[in-house]
């Protein structure tokens, strides 16, 4: 049992230093959140592993789901933002 344990908590360990390098690393930034979000939801995991069930809920609430509706919503703002400034600038070269 220790075994397997130990093994899901390897498996747990390598997920989140791979989540973490791959929003830090991505492009697109609704894709970067959407990561950060998953990454939010097992850190939450490890929490309750380590037997903090106060802190998985508010890793769970706060920070995944909370900050990551905050953000989805700053990152369609900011696409809205890339689109029409990129309409105006076709607009403006137009003849």
């Amino acid at each position: 049992m220790t075994v397997l344990l130990t093994l899901f908590d390897l498996l747990l360990t390598l997920t989140l230093l791979g989540l973490a390098v791959v929003t830090l690393t991505s492009h697109e930034p609704r894709r970067a959140v959407i990561l950060f979000i998953a990454f939010g939801l097992l850190l939450a995991l490890v929490w309750a592993r380590l037997r903090a069930p106060d802190l998985a809920l508010a890793e769970a609430a706060i920070g995944a789901g909370l900050s990551g509706a905050l953000m989805l919503a700053a990152a369609r703002r900011a696409s809205g933002r890339k689109t029409s400034a990129a309409q105006s600038r076709d607009a403006e070269d137009a003849p």
